[in-house]
């Protein structure tokens, strides 16, 4: 079989959720099945690393598409012409997007609905090529694969699409993340927090991430503790991030926040697991990877009750309204002066993470393709 894949979020040193989703599915599935041709589809010069074995083969479509209107020419114009050329027999896109103009069976994979509930974080243009694009994304993919049952009601719900067309697939957790010695816990407090303890935040500084109730529960959270207790903030910078900088700036105790910006996969581990707890009490998810990548580290988590979290957490972390900063704040206080508590969610942590095993993910993705093509022989 011919299995042709849009991999452009393959970037080096720059995977965050649909790229580390892409490179562990993907990467799975070409190691699991010699067998089959997989066409991986870059749109710029890509990293050799991703090309997992010796049945990939890489092309490169410009122009690189990272514009609505570079998206349209590389979805609907560049990438049909690759696949008429190629004749696979099934097209797997794992980023929301996919070809209108081509015959191929296709497979979607749809994140979430975050443009529909948070239109604010996107540009003008950016908008409104989600708004008419994905739907129709949907409707013409012959499967969709999706990371949460969350996220697929959500499809139902605002598509109209049948139940049957979307198989929920789960997001994974990689071997790579571990727990931390305790050196290594000395050596990363030291590095980033002149030795003192820390709460932990990774993610995009996206409005729906809910930093400014964060920073407001941190310094409720310093205000009762009279602690030096820092909190770290890991991602880039996003589109609108200026309400999220002017909440920092109206912080009592903003010298105690350190952002770090993007930094390496090994350095996220390592402060995963030398800090207090992660506060992931996003506003809406699709999934919501830092949980387990958290979990797996031996790191307790604070998330919210909200979209795919209550999902994914499964009872396993403790849970808040993210719209009430005093709940965060409760959170940490408890997680700060109760070590038992601390050490309940970790090892509550440890029962989760194992229900995400990338290679499952993989194969269910793959068992989707199977599906799309043999419906359509």
């Amino acid at each position: 079989m011919k299995i042709a894949v849009n991999t452009r979020f393959l970037l080096t040193n720059q995977l965050e959720g649909m790229g580390k989703f892409t490179h562990e599915v993907m990467r799975h599935m070409v190691l699991q099945h010699p067998e089959h041709e997989f066409y991986f589809l870059f749109d710029r010069p890509y990293d050799p690393r991703y090309i997992y074995a010796p049945n990939v083969i890489p092309i490169v479509i410009y122009p690189p598409a990272r514009h609505p209107f570079l998206f349209y020419i590389w979805f609907q114009v560049m990438v049909p012409r690759v696949l008429r050329q190629i004749k696979p027999d099934v097209f797997f896109s794992p980023d929301n997007m996919t070809s209108l103009r081509t015959s191929v069976t296709r497979v979607t994979a749809l994140h979430d609905l975050a443009y529909l509930h948070f239109p604010e974080e996107k540009t003008y243009l950016d908008r409104r090529y989600y708004e008419y694009f994905v739907p129709r994304f949907a409707r013409a993919s012959d499967l969709l694969v999706t990371v949460s049952e969350f996220t697929r009601q959500d499809l139902i719900k605002n598509y109209g699409l049948s139940a049957d067309k979307i198989k929920v697939v789960d997001s994974g957790v990689s071997d790579f993340f571990k727990p931390a010695s305790f050196e290594q816990q000395v050596a990363t407090r030291q590095k980033y927090c002149a030795g003192e303890m820390f709460f932990l935040f990774v993610g995009a500084l996206q409005l729906r991430k809910n930093l400014p109730h964060i920073f407001r529960a941190f310094d409720a959270f310093k205000a009762r503790t009279g602690s030096e207790v820092k909190l770290v903030i890991v991602g880039r910078p996003a589109w609108k991030a200026g309400a999220i900088m002017a909440a920092y700036e109206a912080m009592t105790y903003k010298t105690e926040v350190i952002f770090t910006g993007r930094i390496p996969d090994e350095e996220v581990r390592q402060l995963y697991g030398s800090a207090v707890a992660v506060v992931f009490a996003s506003i809406f998810e699709g999934f919501g990877l830092p949980i387990i990548e958290a979990q797996k580290c031996d790191c307790p988590v604070i998330t919210s009750t909200t979209s795919s979290m209550l999902e994914v957490a499964a009872g396993s972390a403790l849970l808040v309204d993210p719209l009430s900063p005093e709940e965060i704040c409760q959170a940490m206080l408890l997680l700060y002066h109760y070590p038992e508590k601390r050490d309940y969610y970790i090892r509550k942590g440890r029962e989760n993470w194992p229900r995400y095993p990338w290679q499952r993910t993989s194969e269910l993705v793959y068992q989707a393709l199977l599906e799309a093509v043999q419906t359509n022989v």
